[in-house]
């Protein structure tokens, strides 16, 4: 049994249980303190301190007399806290050193609180109260040191609580800010951006770090969330409506490449080569132009166009392979048949040079065309030959001209009508006008002699 000022009495063939004693034939351990959790919040910027039982040395504080009555040294001297019947002295000054070491674990808990920034007003209010149990506390030990620590508590509570205010009011303001920041992000984002998968990506980024972020005052924080939730639902519109617009445009194409299709495959068996691959073309430049089907839609159609148009340009090619061969082969037969007519000389025998030829332009065309980089070289040897003819047809014509031969016997006839007025105006005797008919006559011979001589020199 305890009484109230917790003296241990021994009742009849009992071991006393107060408080803290320890079992018969058990060693004495150290008291184990509760948990005490710190109130959440901002301000906790430290790990809290790790609380160590205490484990003092009662007789320093204090005694137990043989008769069981226990003491307590004090600023004021020794003061009485108990009886202790349980057991020896030694074993009731153990008891009443734990029960001291209780309140320092208490104490130091409240220490541990404080220095971690919990809820200063409380951990004030408990300190006051210890304080106050003191000066009756049936304990042994620096009841004083334990004042001291108490008081401590209790005067740095107030500015503990401004420091953990501040620092909770600077948290909020940086959460704030940050929060801010990442609502503003998430508007430029939703207003401009159109790198969808990026930009989607980056908002769901936002979205986690601002479900980390706490400490923000509740109407603060909900008209920010309503900034951020309103930037994401008009991204979410603008990315849908793009990919709306975008599967319309597609599908838009891959009817227009269908068409193409249809063209292309049309036009696939045509022979028409320099007509239809003019076309073809045409059709390549609208398809880039059409724009992206679905992709494997798009490339299906590709494969279908790309087909159709493989199957006119291989038979154009094989074709215009034939039509080469045969243009080399026209070629060698021109240049067997220019050396065949090497001979055609018109200064020998100009009708012969003729006659050969009319032979030799006749058989030229029937040959055909042969290949364009050999044609200005065999034309110029068919026109060489071409020219040695005319100029010596051009030449004969010249000499036999029944034109300037009129032209010339006209001159004469003038002149004999100038010399017959000279002799008239001379019988008349009148020397001046028959002076001026011979000047004339003169001209005119001058002109006659050169017509016919034009004609005798070519």
């Amino acid at each position: 049994m305890t009484d109230s000022n917790g003296t241990a009495k021994a009742g009849p063939g009992k071991m006393p249980r107060s408080s803290g004693a320890p079992k018969p034939g058990r060693s004495i351990q150290p008291p184990k303190p509760h948990a005490v959790k710190p109130a959440p919040g901002p301000a906790q910027q430290h790990p809290h301190p790790v609380v160590v039982p205490t484990v003092s040395d009662p007789s320093r504080w204090g005694r137990v007399d043989e008769d069981g009555t226990a003491w307590v040294k004090t600023a004021e001297g020794e003061r009485q806290i108990g009886s202790w019947q349980a057991g020896d002295a030694a074993e009731g000054l153990a008891h009443f050193g734990r029960r001291f070491d209780d309140l320092a674990t208490e104490v130091a808990l409240l220490e541990a609180r404080l220095a971690a920034g919990a809820d200063a007003r409380k951990t004030k209010a408990a300190a006051v109260t210890l304080a106050e149990s003191l000066p009756t506390a049936a304990v042994i030990g620096d009841i004083e040191g334990l004042a001291r620590r108490l008081q401590a508590i209790a005067e740095h509570s107030e500015e503990a609580a401004a420091h953990a205010k501040e620092e909770k009011e600077r948290a909020r303001h940086e959460h704030t800010e940050r929060k801010e920041a990442l609502a503003a992000e998430a508007e430029k984002i939703a207003a401009e951006s159109t790198q969808w998968k990026a930009a989607g990506d980056r908002l769901r980024e936002i979205l986690d770090e601002w479900k980390s972020i706490r400490g923000v005052d509740r109407k603060v924080d909900d008209a920010l969330w309503k900034r951020y939730s309103k930037a994401r639902e008009a991204f979410n519109r603008r990315r849908g409506a793009h990919f709306a617009e975008l599967d319309r445009e597609r599908a838009a194409a891959k009817a227009r490449k269908e068409e193409l299709c249809v063209q292309a495959e049309e036009l696939s068996g045509s022979t028409e080569w320099v007509a239809t691959a003019g076309i073809f073309r045409d059709l390549l430049t609208e398809w880039k132009a059409a724009g992206r089907a679905p992709r494997e839609a798009d490339e299906a159609l590709w494969r279908r166009f790309k087909s159709a148009q493989d199957v006119f340009f291989a038979a154009r090619n094989a074709a215009v392979s034939e039509r080469d061969a045969e243009f080399e082969h026209n070629a060698a037969a021109k240049e067997e048949l220019l050396n065949h007519y090497a001979y055609i000389d018109p200064s020998a025998d100009l009708e012969a040079a003729r006659g050969a030829l009319r032979e030799l332009q006749d058989k030229w065309d029937a040959i055909g065309k042969v290949p364009r980089e050999r044609m200005q070289e065999l034309e110029g040897k068919l026109r060489a030959i071409e020219k040695r003819v005319r100029d010596a047809v051009d030449a004969q014509w010249r000499r036999t001209d029944p034109e300037a031969m009129a032209r010339a016997a006209q001159f004469r006839e003038r002149v004999a009508q100038f010399e017959e007025q000279a002799a008239k105006a001379q019988a008349a005797g009148k020397a001046r006008d028959a002076e001026k008919a011979l000047e004339q006559a003169k001209q005119w011979r001058e002109w006659a002699e050169a017509a016919e001589g034009a004609v005798s020199n070519r």
